[in-house]
């Protein structure tokens, strides 16, 4: 791949064989579907091996972009060397501001011992066939998205390892106390969130290198589960994104009907929001079950709204459609 075409992904970003899941050991984490609870992750090492985690270098793609920003604020925090990798001049201009200072791209991947991609998913078969080659051998490729890796576009080559790891994001019920955490919706900078972590290649101790290294990015973390890329992008796009915020984008449309028909924004706003609040908590924590009436409501809206055989989404070839249609959004003009 030309050095113009990794470039090329790269501004885009700045302008705007599984590991087997409950493996022992290692950070806290949730094995057979059970999370084991655990105080929020901080980066006090213990010692022994960890010194050496803590001492390998990293090389951050797309180290000026949004999310790039947001693990360079947690990564500058600690001790590793890293290598902030970004071509865009307001990318640049982000970092500097930051006091950070960017790496030209083939000196980050030749040193480092982890290259993390924080750039769109749809640059990363193309930077990651670029890049990969160029990479120490033992070295870490770490994946903040598992469409690519799902589909495929990672690069052949066994002496190196793939990680993927993705924040669930603060929960909507917590414990958080402060100002900072409570507006901190995103996770990253003050609010408790779990992660999930997979390794798709590599020895079996290169799992406990990267899941440490994502405490790290994501922090502050509470819990970290290891599940495999498969089960991650059930979660991410299909349980998280085509059905989760499909769902949230139609309760603000139902609320701007509600307004449209004469219902006071303000009214409708709080009405809504309160009523979200209690019912995923029926939902998901089993507080009070839903009244016989609103029971009857919801099967009366499940008709009106819900094919009968939606949960076909969950397939793993409709998975693929769905992530194969996120990268190349003009295919869903022949859906």
């Amino acid at each position: 791949m030309s050095q113009l075409c990794l470039r090329s992904a790269l501004r885009r970003q700045g302008a705007g064989a599984q590991g087997r899941p409950g493996r022992a050991g290692g950070l806290f984490r949730a094995r057979a579907g059970r999370p084991i609870e655990a105080d929020f992750y901080t980066t006090t090492w213990d010692g022994g091996g960890t010194n050496t985690m803590r001492t390998q270098s990293v090389a951050l793609l797309g180290a000026g972009g949004k999310m790039g920003c947001r693990i360079a604020d947690n990564l500058k925090k600690g001790d590793r060397r890293v290598h902030y990798v970004e071509i865009g001049e307001r990318g640049i201009a982000r970092l500097a501001e930051r006091g950070l200072r960017t790496t030209p791209l083939e000196e980050a991947v030749a040193e480092a011992d982890i290259v993390v991609l924080a750039i769109p998913d749809v640059a990363i078969g193309d930077v990651s066939a670029g890049i990969v080659p160029k990479m120490k051998s033992g070295a870490m490729l770490v994946a903040l998205d598992p469409a690519a890796a799902y589909l495929g576009k990672l690069p052949e080559r066994a002496d190196v390892a793939y990680f993927v790891a993705h924040p669930c994001h603060p929960p909507v019920f917590n414990d958080e106390t402060t100002p900072e955490a409570k507006s901190d919706l995103f996770g990253g900078v003050a609010a408790k969130q779990a992660i999930v972590c997979a390794l798709m290649q590599g020895p079996e101790s290169d799992y406990e290198v990267g899941e440490r290294l994502a405490a790290e990015m994501y922090a502050p973390v509470m819990r970290s589960h290891r599940i495999t890329v498969e089960q991650m992008a059930i979660l991410e796009p299909t349980m998280a994104e085509t059905i989760g915020a499909m769902m949230a984008t139609l309760l603000g449309e139902a609320m701007d009907e509600a307004v449209r028909r004469g219902v006071p924004y303000e009214a409708a706003k709080d009405f809504m929001l309160g009523h979200i609040n209690i019912e995923l908590a029926v939902v998901f924590n089993r507080v009070n079950p839903f009244s016989d009436a609103c029971l009857v409501a919801i099967d009366y809206g499940r008709r009106a709204m819900i094919k009968e055989n939606w949960k076909q989404l969950f397939r793993p070839e409709s998975i693929r459609e769905q992530i194969d249609v996120m990268l190349h959004p003009e295919k869903m003009q022949k859906l």
